[in-house]
């Protein structure tokens, strides 16, 4: 089945099995903004704080829908270009899978990757130091300097299987 499908006929949150997730304050978020050099403003901290609770891997439509009834004045496209001026910034991480639309998570202290389910939309994060070991390995062999990288497994889940 295919995951558009699948979303349509009711699976608008598909299941997360998440690493511990970081906590992060309003002050952190302050601090974000200003080292992207724009003004603190009340709808970048919603953003913001709309990405620390709940679901970990939300689509930048979630996130404007979850805002919309307590801040109208906030129009999906406000939402949409400071999702990528964060993810350009690398306070976000993006995450996608084939066409369907890009996920967002803060981006954590810890470096974690993602398993997703290509049926159900399942994300599941790991962190391998092996995994982790073998890119280092692999750039130095290749006489490449990493300076970070997102790693995206995809199949299927126990469930779907």
């Amino acid at each position: 089945m295919d995951l558009t499908i699948h979303l349509a006929r009711g699976a608008q949150n598909p299941p997360e099995k998440l690493m511990k997730r970081e906590h992060w304050s309003h002050g952190d978020f302050k601090r974000i903004v200003r080292e992207m050099g724009l003004k603190v403003t009340c709808q970048r901290l919603a953003i913001l704080e709309s990405l620390s609770v709940g679901r970990a891997h939300v689509t930048a439509q979630e996130v404007y829908e979850s805002l919309f009834k307590q801040n109208p004045e906030i129009g999906f496209a406000t939402v949409y270009r400071f999702l990528k001026k964060l993810k350009n910034s690398g306070f976000v991480t993006e995450v996608r899978m084939g066409g369907m639309p890009a996920r967002y998570e803060l981006t954590p202290r810890k470096h974690h990757d993602h398993l997703t389910c290509s049926i159900c939309g399942k994300i599941v994060e790991f962190a391998d130091e092996t995994i982790e070991a073998l890119q280092l390995e692999i750039a130095k062999k290749h006489k490449f300097q990493l300076t970070g990288h997102l790693m995206e497994l995809y199949g299927h889940c126990e469930t779907c299987r």
